[in-house]
């Protein structure tokens, strides 16, 4: 179907943070993926354990115990907030799954008529009609039919513009602590901060979205954790499979004891060959001094990007993001700056609010990010000499 508006470039072998087309060209990859190579391309700890789970089993369902569900859903608790795990294959179904499993814990006390959960604009939680729906994007949801019901979106990130949105119907907050394809917003940890307390006192669950900016991303195991609050349920995915399909829903126990034998299922959801490379992302990431290396090299890129946004105020307005979620908030077209770094065999991710996302392997090497400052230099020499030609 042509749903998607590609490059027309083919990628045929990845190594770390490169990627190589038929032709033979070799390009940077500051997209990974959307936010999912976390360790980059092929590499050799996630090939082994893919390779050695391959050759024992690769699919029984949930009719059956999975060891490896068990291990890696005791290695998510263990270094987060959560007691219940539900393993799936997306970003999307875990979304879906939070939304349900915020709906019938209110169910469950006997409150079902408090179905409604508040999100906010600029949000995106995956293509299903629920997820479509919590992010109340109209142009994502044209043409597919009824919306679904039990959604508002709140303008801004403040108490004001929230409060007034809360009444008898109100399930919880839906919210992601840095917007992705929103245009890589982080949300200030004071708001994260008042929103646990505003759901403390009203008897509300506090659903975060770390779909993107979970699993390392900006610095942290989880992006929430900068702000010193926790969720009642959360949604992953992307980074915790490095390339893989593999999400998954994190709850507190009473979030997740609401869900029986029925309420929820995936035919895919923890298969073995998931649970393995998942273990072993978890193992890399957590491993002493990882998530140091990732916020050393954040912090290098953010001061180099700085300079380049003060020398070019044509092209750059902003520099947004947390860790190595890094967003180029534009002057010009943000689609012009994506085709400029991508001649310079750079590539990137537009976002929202006419945004471009560089999102590199969190283990990148110095000298490839010396190498991705060098191609950012000549694509903004190269569009810095198209624009002022323009005018």
């Amino acid at each position: 179907m042509p749903t998607y508006r590609r490059t027309d470039l083919r990628f045929v072998r990845g190594d770390g943070a490169w990627l190589h087309t038929e032709a033979g060209e070799q390009y940077l990859d500051f997209g990974s993926g959307i936010a999912v190579n976390t360790l980059g391309h092929a590499h050799p700890r996630l090939v082994a354990a893919l390779k050695e789970q391959a050759e024992k089993l690769w699919h029984v369902s949930n009719l059956y115990d999975i060891p490896g569900q068990e291990a890696l859903a005791r290695r998510l608790c263990a270094a987060s907030f959560a007691e219940l795990v539900f393993f799936c294959n997306s970003g999307s179904e875990a979304a879906e799954g939070m939304i349900k499993a915020m709906r019938k814990f209110h169910a469950a006390q006997g409150q079902s008529e408090r179905v409604t959960l508040i999100g906010f604009a600029g949000a995106f939680h995956g293509r299903t009609l629920a997820a479509l729906a919590a992010a109340g994007n109209q142009d994502y949801l044209a043409g597919f039919g009824p919306t679904p019901d039990g959604f508002v979106q709140c303008p801004d990130f403040t108490m004001a513009a929230l409060e007034p949105l809360i009444d008898d119907t109100t399930a919880g907050i839906l919210i992601e602590p840095v917007q992705g394809e929103g245009g890589v917003r982080a949300v200030p940890s004071g708001f994260l901060a008042a929103l646990r307390a505003l759901c403390d006192a009203k008897g509300l669950l506090l659903g975060f979205d770390e779909v993107q900016c979970g699993v390392g991303r900006t610095g942290k195991l989880f992006a929430h954790e900068w702000a010193g609050v926790t969720p009642d349920v959360m949604a992953i995915a992307k980074g915790i499979g490095g390339g893989f399909p593999l999400g998954a829903i994190l709850t507190t126990s009473a979030v997740g004891a609401c869900m029986q034998p029925g309420s929820h299922g995936s035919t895919y959801g923890g298969n073995p060959l998931a649970m393995a490379v998942g273990l072993e992302i978890m193992e890399v990431v957590c491993a002493p001094g990882f998530l140091d290396d990732v916020n050393d090299m954040a912090g290098y890129l953010r001061q180099q990007l700085s300079a380049r946004i003060d020398k070019y105020p044509e092209i750059f307005t902003e520099l947004r993001g947390v860790g190595l979620m890094v967003g180029l908030k534009c002057a010009c077209e943000n689609t012009r700056l994506v085709a400029a770094l991508r001649a310079e065999k750079l590539l990137s991710v537009p976002a929202g609010d006419n945004t471009v996302r560089l999102l590199p392997p969190l283990n990148i090497a110095q000298d490839d990010m010396r190498a991705a400052l060098d191609a950012i230099d000549r694509a903004c020499a190269r569009l810095h000499a198209d624009i002022v030609g323009d005018t």
